[in-house]
């Protein structure tokens, strides 16, 4: 039986970040991931606020800076918005992985993967997990639908957008320092499509909330009115769950706790989960090494009362679902409040709450 005393189901952003801020205060840490290499599979868009890349370092060669938008309504009439103190990094997303997985194993963390989480329970004290390890500690980074959260009866996500994007190559946009925006409800009923200069290709993607479906083909043949596709070829496709209702009741069972997209810890109102996951998978990483070495907060306790309930964006999130038809959209657009308020969405300081 090998035991640790941390065993983590899930290496994306949070999980990799909880695993290396333990590594680095000395506890031992496991961390499973099903896919076979860091990297392979990304369901994330990898866009990252400036508040994420003043907070962690991120290689500046695996990034792009955007630091305009522009706004396009239904009808594809736009403004352009901008602010001189804010940015967006786009990311090699795949390269960014594999960093964080190699600063994590640099930091002592044991990675294993093509090893994925399948059942866990108590044994006395510990945890048992896949029948083979034990642990005193198990988190759940294991995505929106998460198998932990079944096994040990934690609260689950039940509001969800889906997500759909294309990479290409070939495809020049409009202002190729700029962030396109297109609201349109029936295509992307409660958020919006983007389209967006990344590291060497152009990201183009759109997203709905469940059950309304994206369909990323019908997008961009609309896109052909605003961006010349004729010599576009798409190089990678990728689409996944994003959970928007907000942290999950209960995150935390004992020594069980869930982390990331699988606690619901993902902005209602923006759909952004990298800066949280960092910031709260190195934050519990803090607070679980803090209990054991210096009997400090249980953890859990300690994740309650800093972990994020989204009060205020669960309200404007369902407000922009229910009230904005696209001929209002369209109609006030260009009016001064309309674009005060979308500054703020875009520019304004991101709070982690």
């Amino acid at each position: 039986m090998h035991h640790t005393d941390i065993l983590i189901a899930g290496g994306g952003f949070a999980g990799l970040a909880c695993a290396k801020s333990l590594a680095e205060r000395g506890i031992a840490v496991t961390l499973l991931e099903r896919k076979k290499a860091p990297g392979v599979g990304m369901h994330t868009t990898g866009i990252i606020v400036k508040e994420c890349a003043d907070e962690f370092a991120i290689p500046e060669h695996l990034t792009r800076k955007v630091t305009d938008v522009r706004l396009y309504a239904p009808s594809l009439r736009y403004i352009d918005l901008a602010s001189p103190d804010y940015f967006f990094l786009t990311t090699d997303t795949p390269a960014l992985m594999r960093h964080l997985s190699d600063e994590a194993a640099k930091a002592g963390a044991e990675i294993l993967y093509d090893t994925p989480y399948e059942s866990a329970g108590r044994q006395g004290e510990s945890i048992r997990v896949n029948g083979t390890s034990s642990c005193r500690f198990l988190i759940g980074a294991d995505g929106p639908r998460s198998r932990v959260a079944d096994d040990f009866a934690l609260g689950k996500n039940t509001q969800f957008l889906l997500g759909a994007e294309a990479e290409y190559e070939g495809l020049t946009l409009a202002d190729g320092n700029a962030f396109c925006c297109f609201l349109d409800r029936r295509l992307a009923h409660g958020y919006l499509g983007w389209a967006i200069p990344g590291v060497g290709v152009a990201q183009v993607g759109l997203a709905s909330r469940l059950p309304h479906k994206p369909d990323i083909d019908v997008f961009t043949a609309r896109l052909g009115q605003v961006f010349d596709f004729s010599q576009a070829k798409v190089l990678a496709r990728r689409g996944g769950l994003i959970p928007v209702g907000g942290l999950v009741n209960p995150f935390a069972r004992g020594n069980v706790i869930l982390l990331g997209d699988a606690a619901g810890i993902v902005s209602p109102l923006t759909a952004g989960g990298i800066h949280t996951a960092l910031h709260y998978g190195t934050a519990l990483g803090n607070a679980i090494a803090a209990h054991l070495h210096h009997g400090g907060t249980h953890p859990a306790q300690a994740m309650q009362r800093v972990y994020p309930r989204f009060r205020a964006k669960r309200i404007l999130r369902t407000a922009y679902e229910t009230l904005a038809p696209n001929w209002l959209l369209d109609a006030v657009l260009t009016n001064p409040l309309f674009t005060r308020l979308a500054s703020d969405v875009f520019f304004k300081k991101k709070q982690l709450r």
